[in-house]
C-alpha cells in the first residue's frame, strides 16, 4: 500500500518541489527518458511519485486518485468546490507565490478602489446596455470576491491566456489575473486596485480527506510528515 504524491511534470514548479523534498531527505528524481513522465522517490517508504500538469493536480486530489499533491493555492481554491472540507493543507512549500488581483485601464484615473469599480460597471451597464466585462480563468473566485465586496454589474469572459491583453484588444474592460511581479499588467496599460486583491497564492502540499487512508497508509503518512518536519494534517480517516 502505497502513498501517492502528485508533482508538478515539468518546469520551475517541478525543479523547485524535487528541491523542497530534497532538502529534508526526500530526493524524488525522473526516471526514463526526457518523455517519459515518470519519476520516483528516495529517503521515504511507500510513496510513489506521479507527475501532472499544476492544473490536473486539484482535481486528482479531489477525486481522491492521489494523496498527496503540489500545487498552487489558487488553483485548489478554484477548481474544488468547498475545498476545505475535501482538501487539507500540509505545508506551503516557500515558492510560487503570486496574487490573485482585479486590474483596470490605468486611464482611468477616477477608479481606484473597488466601489469606484461598482459605479463604474452600474454607468457602463446603462450607458451600453450591456455588462462590464472582466477577463478571468478564476470564475468561482472572481465571483465569490466581488458578491462579498458588493460589485454587482459586471460579467466574466473566459480568458485561459495573454489575459492583459484583453482590454487593448477591446473583448473586456478589465481583468483578474494572476501575477508575480505586476510587470505584465504594468506593460499592458492596467493597474491594480488598491484593494482588488483576491487572494495571495503559492505553492503548497496538500493532502486528499477523500482518498483511501487505511491504517498503514496512515503510519506512512505520519512517518514522512516526520521526515519532512511538517505535521500531519487532521480529517484523514480510514
Amino acid at each position: 500500500m502505497t502513498l501517492k504524491l502528485g508533482v508538478p511534470s515539468k518546469g520551475r514548479l517541478m525543479d523547485k518541489t524535487f528541491d523542497w523534498f530534497g532538502a529534508r531527505g526526500v530526493a524524488l528524481r525522473r526516471t526514463g527518458t526526457e518523455r517519459e513522465y515518470a519519476a520516483a522517490a528516495e529517503g521515504a517508504d511507500n510513496l510513489e511519485v506521479v507527475l501532472l500538469s499544476a492544473n490536473e493536480i486539484p482535481r486528482e486530489l479531489a477525486a481522491g486518485r492521489i494523496h498527496l499533491g503540489v500545487t498552487g493555492t489558487d488553483l485548489v481554491r478554484e477548481k474544488i468546490p468547498l475545498w476545505s472540507t475535501r482538501i487539507a493543507d500540509v505545508a506551503p512549500l516557500g515558492f510560487g507565490h503570486a496574487d490573485l488581483v482585479i486590474a483596470v485601464p490605468r486611464a482611468w484615473v477616477d477608479v481606484d478602489t473597488l466601489d469606484d469599480l461598482d459605479a463604474v460597471a452600474a454607468a457602463f451597464r446603462r450607458r451600453h446596455g450591456f455588462r462590464l466585462r472582466i477577463a478571468t480563468k478564476y470564475h468561482r473566485l472572481v465571483r465569490e470576491f466581488l458578491r462579498a465586496e458588493g460589485v454587482a454589474d459586471y460579467q466574466l469572459i473566459d480568458s485561459q491566456g495573454a489575459t492583459e491583453g484583453t482590454v487593448k484588444n477591446l473583448t473586456a474592460e478589465a481583468i483578474a489575473d494572476i501575477t508575480s511581479t505586476g510587470e505584465t499588467i504594468r506593460a499592458n496599460h492596467l493597474k491594480v486596485l488598491s484593494d482588488g486583491l483576491i487572494l495571495k497564492s503559492e505553492a503548497t502540499l496538500f493532502a486528499a480527506k477523500d482518498a483511501q487512508w487505511d491504517a498503514r497508509r496512515l503510519r506512512a503518512m505520519e512517518a514522512l510528515c516526520a521526515r519532512l518536519d511538517v505535521e500531519r494534517p487532521s480529517g484523514l480517516r480510514p
